[in-house]
C-alpha cells in the first residue's frame, strides 16, 4: 500500500477515535500511534498534519460539507462518511501539492472500503461539487496577483 493512502487511513482512523472518544486529543493520538508502531516516519508526519489540519478547519469544512450536501446535516451523516469528507476537504482546499483528483479517488476509495455500500457515490458527489465551487476560494493568487478578498 502506498504511504499517502496508509496515511489517509490512519488520519481516518484517528479522527474517528477523537469523534467517539471525548478525551486528550494527545492522549489519544499516542495510544494510536504506540498500537501502530510499524508506520513508517513520513506516513506519520502526513496522517498527523491531515488530522490536525482538519481540526483546525472543522467549523469552517463542516460548513462547506453541509453546503455541498444540501440536504443533510453533517451530524446525520455516517460517522466515518463525516470524517472521510472533513479530512478530503482539507486536503481538497488547504493541501496544494496533491491533484484533486487524487484526493477524491482516494476519498472515494477509503468510503467503499470503511463505510456503507453507497458510500463511494455520496463522497464523490459531495467532493467533487466543493472542488468545483469552493477550491477556487481557496487557490493562491498567480505570482503578480493581488490576493482577492
Amino acid at each position: 500500500m502506498r504511504k499517502r493512502t496508509r496515511a489517509r487511513e490512519f488520519a481516518l482512523q484517528i479522527l474517528y477515535q477523537l469523534e467517539m472518544n471525548p478525551g486528550s486529543r494527545e492522549e489519544i493520538k499516542n495510544s494510536f500511534w504506540n498500537q501502530n508502531p510499524e508506520a513508517a516516519e513520513e506516513v506519520r508526519q502526513f496522517a498527523g498534519s491531515l488530522v490536525e489540519g482538519t481540526l483546525t478547519h472543522q467549523e469552517e469544512i463542516d460548513k462547506i460539507v453541509t453546503k455541498a450536501t444540501e440536504n443533510w446535516e453533517i451530524g446525520r451523516m455516517a460517522v466515518i462518511d463525516r470524517n472521510i469528507l472533513r479530512f478530503a476537504t482539507y486536503e481538497l482546499l488547504f493541501v496544494q501539492d496533491i491533484p484533486p483528483k487524487v484526493t477524491i479517488n482516494e476519498a472515494v476509495n477509503l468510503a467503499k472500503k470503511f463505510s456503507q455500500e453507497d458510500s463511494g457515490k455520496f463522497v464523490n458527489g459531495v467532493l467533487d461539487k466543493i472542488n468545483h465551487t469552493e477550491k477556487v476560494r481557496y487557490a493562491a493568487p498567480a505570482p503578480n496577483e493581488p490576493p482577492s478578498s
